[in-house]
């Protein structure tokens, strides 16, 4: 066998990889041997430019397109066995290629931080202590003048082994542990960091299953025939239904079988709340797996699933890619959130990658929401997924009842009506709990001069700067730029500001003041961005007493309480006139999932929409036939328009600290692209929209914009943004703009 190339994936914003030798201490190694050992997915350590890179090994070739005395070294091999399954590997660079984004930064990026710095793939190891020979004849009551000693000593006896991660929980402090060391009572070794939380020995559950109602078993029945293969399930369920029980059950039916199951929700928020319910349920391995761990737990937590040593793996968008050593089922559950979707750099789909996954690894997945995309509602009347209907809510529990609102005209304090504020103080009256729902944070959203009309306006954004009453700041919340809240108008130096418009601050502060003897609870990323900020308000929401819960999008989010019999949403219009084809399907599902916090239990829950257009379509689709009609209605719409799911689009963005280079950028590509399809006899098949200004064309100091692609036809357009990209990487404006393509965008406008 002649010379032998690696071809190298580095994460850097190029669309390619690049060639190496193999490191000088095996270049003259068998290069059989040597090319049996490198595996796709290795990470190499390479010499790049004037740094060291880790890089991933795509495939080793014996030809190269450069002269072999060009070509670097790599310097070393870093896995015998690549931190990645090989069909995990394909298909992080398949999705590279699919979502036209550079292959590096793709692939590597998928990896925990630690193994794309280099990081040795090992679990962590960690402190145990034991008994020694001394410590087993040791009477503990001997230790009484030195109580914590006495007591960590008593600890370790009961149970055999304590791991330096439980000392907190038993109220222990290293200094006791070192100082039982010290008199040779404990010895200390190390073993790898493995899950404490669940006792060994037990039955797998530690609570009995709930009673099922008959589409919970017929739902569960129908996944159960197909645990063994591939089979993608949509799980469309009303708010309430017990979907969670099905998962549980069948996850169950999983972990008896050996296997293990990988369950992801779309915010960290849920994250907790999910890991304790199933805690609640099973007593066996779970690890979460989230931006908010620390990078050495995160890759602990992703070697212990892809040792086999978790059973329940629950994480956000990016734990698609956590290897398993026994996979057996995926669970997306709020399959339809927004949050699935990669907004920055590698813009991917993790609902949409994981069904691909299910299928490489022969495994069923389900897809959950009471509110389901109409991608997914799609695929199942085409016959792709497996539909199964939830149309009842668990346990006996009623639907809410529906009020519409009209409030033209009507007197508004902080954006609530006389009506909402009464109805509210009858469920608090009653012991009872209220949602009130407004997805707009902060005190008012304009800051306005009432003499000459001067608003607040961010200078480096086309926006206007939200007023942050408490914090005393006006605050963009597109750049985050802060100014202090003036004394009085810059331009005509008026006293006579006004705050216009409501947030959630503006009306938890005047709820304080009509129900001052009542608790007021304040959701959103303002109030819960410190650590366990959110976890803490959770656990006094959950006591039930009475008290009204103000917050944004967060409370919408599959979460479960009981004693909430009133939900009201404060200004249902903003949504109802977006610019966005898939406005009406976003606005529906948030009013659908915030609706269905009330009432979840044993007693009724009414929902009153305040509105000024009580007559509109989506609002009288929803409440008159519930969100699937208004989803086939929807559909029907879609499918006239030519929108998807019935076409595929692409956005191509462009950005710039001058409007000229970004615009001119956009312009050069629709001539590129109409050359395209004129070549390739596409030009009736594909429609192009711009370049056009992005929603906010002003953010941060640069200008956006944006050029729509749509076709008909997958493939199609998947051989034509390939075609694109070359060009637009190799474009004269290409260095001096910001440029990216959205491929399926959730966002158009």
């Amino acid at each position: 066998m002649g010379q032998i190339y690696l071809d190298i994936a580095i994460s850097v914003p190029i669309r390619r990889s690049f060639d190496y030798l193999p490191p000088r201490d095996q270049h003259q190694a068998n290069l059989e041997q040597l090319k049996a050992r490198l595996k796709p997915g290795t990470r190499v350590k390479v010499p790049f430019g004037n740094r060291t890179a880790v890089g991933l090994l795509i495939q080793v070739k014996s030809t190269s397109s450069f002269a072999t005395g060009k070509i670097k070294h790599a310097l070393e091999i870093l896995d015998d066995v690549p931190p990645l399954p090989s069909h995990l590997h394909q298909l992080a660079v398949w999705a590279a290629r699919y979502y036209q984004h550079p292959i590096g930064e793709a692939t590597l990026g998928l990896l925990p931080k630690l193994l794309r710095s280099g990081h040795a793939a090992a679990l962590s190891s960690e402190n145990y202590w034991q008994l020694s020979e001394l410590g087993k004849h040791f009477q503990v009551g001997d230790l009484h003048r030195a109580k914590k000693q006495q007591q960590a000593l008593a600890v370790i006896a009961q149970q055999q082994t304590l791991a330096q991660s439980q000392l907190k929980n038993y109220g222990i402090s290293i200094n006791s542990m070192r100082a039982l060391e010290k008199k040779s009572l404990v010895c200390c070794h190390q073993k790898p960091m493995m899950p404490t939380d669940y006792n060994k020995g037990m039955p797998l559950l530690s609570e009995p299953h709930l009673a099922l109602n008959s589409e919970q078993e017929l739902a569960i029945k129908q996944v159960k025939a197909k645990l063994t293969q591939f089979a993608p399930f949509l799980l469309s369920g009303v708010t309430g239904s017990g979907k969670t029980e099905i998962y549980l059950q069948l996850i169950d039916c999983v972990l008896q079988a050996g296997k293990q199951v990988l369950v992801l929700v779309p915010e960290i928020g849920l994250t907790p709340q999910t890991t304790n319910r199933f805690k609640q349920r099973f007593n066996c391995h779970i690890v979460v797996l989230h931006s908010g761990l620390s990078d050495k737990a995160r890759l602990n937590n992703w070697l212990l699933a892809a040792k086999g040593h978790a059973n329940i793996i629950i994480g956000t968008r990016s734990a698609l890619f956590t290897p398993l050593l026994q996979p057996g089922l995926i669970i997306v559950d709020e399959e339809h959130d927004a949050s699935f979707k990669q907004q920055e750099g590698f813009r991917y789909s993790a609902r949409d990658l994981s069904i691909m996954r299910a299928k490489a690894e022969n495994t069923p997945i389900v897809l959950a929401s009471a509110t389901p995309s109409l991608e997914s509602f799609y695929n199942a009347a085409q016959g792709r997924f497996h539909l199964l209907r939830l149309t009842q809510r668990a346990g006996g529990a009623a639907p809410p009842r529906f009020t519409l609102l009209n409030i033209r005209g009507a007197a508004l304090r902080a954006g609530m009506s006389e009506e909402l504020i009464s109805a509210i103080a009858r469920e608090l009256d009653n012991d009872n709990q209220v949602i009130l729902f407004l997805n707009r944070r902060g005190f008012a959203p304009a800051l306005l001069c009432h003499h000459c009309g001067w608003v607040a306006e961010c200078p480096s954004c086309d926006a206007r700067f939200t007023v942050h009453y408490q914090a005393n700041k006006l605050r963009c919340h597109y750049c985050d730029q802060q100014q202090a809240i003036p004394s009085s108008c810059p331009e005509c130096h008026s006293t006579a500001l006004q705050y216009m418009g409501v947030g959630t601050e503006r009306s938890a502060t005047t709820l304080e003041k009509l129900f001052p003897d009542r608790q007021i609870f304040r959701i959103d990323k303002d109030t819960t961005s410190r650590k366990n900020s959110w976890h803490n308000m959770l656990e006094q929401i959950q006591r039930g007493e009475p008290a009204i819960l103000v917050g944004t999008q967060m409370l919408a989010k599959g979460h479960h309480f009981p004693n909430v019999t009133l939900v009201a949403i404060l200004d249902a219009d903003t949504g109802l006139f977006s610019p966005d084809f898939r406005g009406p399907e976003k606005i529906a599902q948030l009013l659908t999932q915030v609706a269905g916090r009330a009432g979840r239990a044993k007693k009724p829950g009414q929902v009153i929409i305040q509105t000024h257009h009580h007559d509109h379509p989506i609002l009288a689709g929803l409440i008159n036939g519930g969100f699937e009609n208004l989803a086939l209605k929807l559909m029907a719409e879609r499918e006239a328009a030519g929108l998807p799911p019935y076409s595929h689009i692409a956005m191509l963005k462009a950005d710039a600290k001058q409007a000229e280079p970004a615009l001119s950028f956009l312009t050069a590509t629709r001539q590129q692209l109409a050359d395209l399809t004129a070549a390739n006899n596409l030009s009736n098949n594909v429609d192009v929209i711009g370049p056009l200004p992005a929603a906010i064309e002003k953010k941060s100091n640069r200008y956006h914009y944006q050029l729509l692609l749509q076709c008909s036809n997958r493939q199609v357009l998947q051989r034509l943004l390939h075609q694109l990209v070359a060009i637009m990487e190799n474009h004269a404006l290409a260095k001096s703009v910001r440029w990216s393509i959205d491929v399926d965008p959730m966002d158009t406008f």
